[in-house]
C-alpha cells in the first residue's frame, strides 16, 4: 500500500511511499511538499518518479497530530532553518536507506516551501542530488557552496519568491564549483510545474496570485531534473564532474 507510517524522532509520520515496477534495488528520493501539504499532485508527483525507477516517499509534514498547529509548525521551521520538519526529512531519507529495495542512493525534490527545505538540507551531506522548484534560499546562501550537485527552477513572474533568486543560487553554487543546472523560464510563474486541483470557479485566484501551470515549461524541468538524478543516482558520478569542469555552460539562468 502506498500510504506508510514511518519512524521519526517526535513519532511516526505517515507518508505516501510509490514503488517502481520491476526488480530493485533502486535509489531513493524523498519529495518535500509545497504549503498544501500531502495532495493528490503531491502524490502523481511521487508516482511520476516512481516510473522512472526511484523508490519514493512522500513524508506528510502536517501529519502528526492537530493539522493546523503542525503547518503553523513546519512553516515556521522552514524560514528558521531548523524544527521538527527537518528531522522528518532526514527520517524519511533514513527509512528508505533501510529498505532492502533501496540502492543506498538518495537525492531529494521539492517545491515551493519544499524547495526551501531542500535548499537548507543540500549542505548538510545526506542527499546525493538535490531538486529544488522555485525555492527560497536559506538565510546564509553561502552555506549552498558546500551543496550536494542541484539543478533548480524558477520563473521569472513569480510573485513569491524573490526575483534575482536564480541568479544568486547559480552565483554561489558556481564560487563553491558546486555541479549544477539553474535555470529561470521567462514566461512561468510560482508553482508552475504543480496541477492544483482547485476547482475552476477559484483557479482566477491562482492567476492574479501568479500560481499556474504551465506544461512546457513543467516538461522542460522535468527532463533536466530527471537527467541530474540519472547521473547521480543511477551512475557512477565521476569525481571530477564539478561545474567548471563539467559542463557549467549547462547550467543557464535565462
Amino acid at each position: 500500500m502506498p500510504n506508510i507510517s514511518y519512524p521519526a524522532p517526535a513519532g511516526d509520520l505517515p507518508g505516501y511511499l510509490a514503488i517502481p515496477t520491476g526488480e530493485g534495488p533502486w535509489p531513493g528520493v524523498v519529495v518535500i511538499q509545497d504549503v498544501q501539504g500531502m495532495t493528490a499532485d503531491l502524490r502523481r508527483i511521487s508516482d511520476r518518479l516512481a516510473s522512472e525507477g526511484y523508490l519514493t516517499l512522500a513524508p506528510h509534514l502536517y501529519g502528526r497530530g492537530f493539522k493546523p498547529r503542525c503547518m503553523i509548525a513546519t512553516i515556521r521551521a522552514h524560514f528558521a532553518d531548523t524544527g521538527v520538519a527537518y528531522d522528518d526529512i532526514t527520517a524519511a531519507r533514513e527509512y528508505l536507506v533501510g529498505d532492502p529495495r533501496c540502492s543506498g542512493r538518495i537525492g531529494l525534490i521539492g517545491f515551493c516551501m519544499g524547495a526551501g527545505f531542500v535548499l537548507q538540507l543540500s549542505p548538510r551531506g545526506l542527499f546525493d542530488v538535490a531538486a529544488a522548484q522555485y525555492g527560497l534560499a536559506p538565510k546564509n546562501i553561502e552555506t549552498l557552496a558546500r551543496s550536494c550537485p542541484v539543478v533548480a527552477s524558477y520563473g521569472a513572474k513569480d510573485r513569491i519568491v524573490k526575483q534575482g533568486s536564480a541568479s544568486a543560487l547559480e552565483s554561489v553554487l558556481t564560487r563553491g564549483r558546486v555541479d549544477h543546472d539553474v535555470k529561470e523560464y521567462p514566461d512561468a510563474g510560482h508553482s508552475f510545474m504543480n496541477k492544483s486541483g482547485i476547482p475552476a470557479p477559484f483557479t482566477i485566484i491562482e492567476t492574479l496570485a501568479g500560481f499556474s501551470y504551465s506544461e512546457p515549461e513543467a516538461e522542460d524541468a522535468w527532463t533536466r531534473t530527471l537527467a541530474f538524478f540519472a547521473k547521480y543516482l543511477t551512475q557512477t558520478p565521476d569525481p571530477s564532474g564539478l561545474s567548471e569542469q563539467d559542463g557549467a555552460n549547462d547550467a543557464s539562468t535565462s
